[in-house]
């Protein structure tokens, strides 16, 4: 059904780094979540009023909060497709993590409702009455709300939409909400005991704790978080398969929203090739990354002795080293500067983000310990970074 309704209504579907067809997704969600819940919304409060049911129609009105969280992300989905313009030259993209941390704080805000009216059932339990035909209208919301959740997913995961999820997650929180309901009412159906204000306090924390870890993920961005290895494998193996690339280092991106990004890396050149030819290569990765990968690439040229058989010994000699101290190390911008009485190693070197100054200190100070057995005239100027790659996906 998800993939019929994309090919019915966004155009060129497949191809979702274009910002019209990310829009065209967030569109076709929010309407689908709009329609969903307005439909709800009438038969909940049509039944209730028929039946004089309160839970009927306090659910019913929870759908038509939820069609308001589908409003909040259309707007923000909209917003977000915007154009650069000249006080925005990175475009308005993260408008979008912005909707899908205002539907965190409604879903949270729901929760914590649940957990007030649960609090409220315990100390002072209400009379229950068992209605089939509102369990069964019970039934079919959870049908919808479960579709709609997969719904929301299955786009938000295809295009890495913050808000998409953020829906989604509120749709299985109302799943969870409403089956909970059913289940209490059942159990009071078979027993004879009302369990509905324990029900919902369970329910009400889950949904609170959904709510938190979709703020989470959405801040995260909005805060500036270290690159993913994967995408920092991508640009990385992109820049060097060119030719005339020897390598690359100190890459950081900048997240303005799904699907744009702004990155710095530093390039290794050779050292013996005229800076001109260098710099064509240069620009044409610049222009490429941005068309393929859709990344605005600001690329540094360093350049690298590829000649000199002395230096390349002794980095070499410098990366043995670390290598059998510690593999998660690396070194960049090597240079030598040879006299009579000693030989000046400088370079940088990167280490995970989360090695302490002490550690840095020992590691440091053991690398030139061990590079001094091998050559007495080495002295290191080392400078030390930390590594803005983020920690592997579990």
């Amino acid at each position: 059904m998800t993939d019929f309704l994309v090919r019915i209504f966004i155009k060129d579907h497949t191809e979702i780094e274009r910002v019209s067809v990310r829009t065209a997704y967030g569109v076709l969600a929010s309407a689908v979540g709009i329609l969903c819940n307005v439909l709800l919304f009438v038969v909940k409060c049509s039944v209730g009023y028929l039946l004089h049911s309160i839970s009927v129609m306090a659910d019913a009105f929870n759908n038509l909060s939820d069609a308001g969280s589908s409003v909040i992300g259309l707007v923000g989905v909209k917003m977000a497709s915007k154009p650069a313009d000249r006080d925005h030259p990175f475009g308005h993209g993260r408008i979008e993590y912005i909707a899908a941390l205002i539907v965190a704080f409604l879903v949270m805000e729901v929760g914590f409702s649940f957990f007030k009216d649960a609090v409220a059932k315990i100390r002072e339990p209400e009379v229950l009455k068992f209605q089939a035909v509102s369990v069964v209208v019970l039934v079919l919301s959870v049908g919808v709300k479960l579709w709609l959740g997969f719904f929301n997913r299955k786009l938000g995961q295809r295009i890495d939409s913050k808000v998409m999820m953020a829906t989604a997650a509120d749709a299985m929180g109302d799943v969870i909400t409403t089956t909970a309901t059913i289940a209490s009412l059942l159990f009071f159906w078979a027993t004879g005991v009302n369990i509905d204000g324990f029900v919902g306090l369970g329910v009400s924390l889950v949904v609170m704790w959904a709510g938190v870890g979709i703020a989470k993920d959405t801040l995260e961005p909005l805060i500036g978080k270290a690159v993913e290895p994967e995408e920092y494998a991508r640009i990385t193996d992109f820049v060097e398969g060119y030719e005339g690339v020897l390598g690359s280092h100190d890459l950081i991106v900048h997240n303005y929203g799904p699907g744009r990004s702004m990155a710095s890396i530093h390039a290794e050149v050779p050292n013996d090739v005229e800076i001109e030819a260098s710099h064509e290569v240069i620009d044409r990765i610049e222009r490429d990354a941005l068309r393929m990968l859709g990344v605005f690439l600001v690329i540094h040229m360093d350049p690298v002795e590829t000649r000199d058989v002395r230096v390349i010994e002794a980095k070499g000699q410098v990366e043995r080293i670390l290598e059998a101290l510690d593999a998660a190390v690396t070194i960049h911008d090597f240079r030598m500067v040879s006299g009579e009485e000693q030989v000046n190693l400088i370079f940088d070197m990167e280490v995970p983000y989360e090695y302490d100054g002490k550690k840095q200190e020992e590691l440091k100070n053991t690398l030139v310990k061990l590079l001094k057995i091998t050559d007495s005239r080495y002295q290191c100027v080392i400078t030390t970074e930390r590594s803005y790659i983020g920690s592997a996906k579990e």
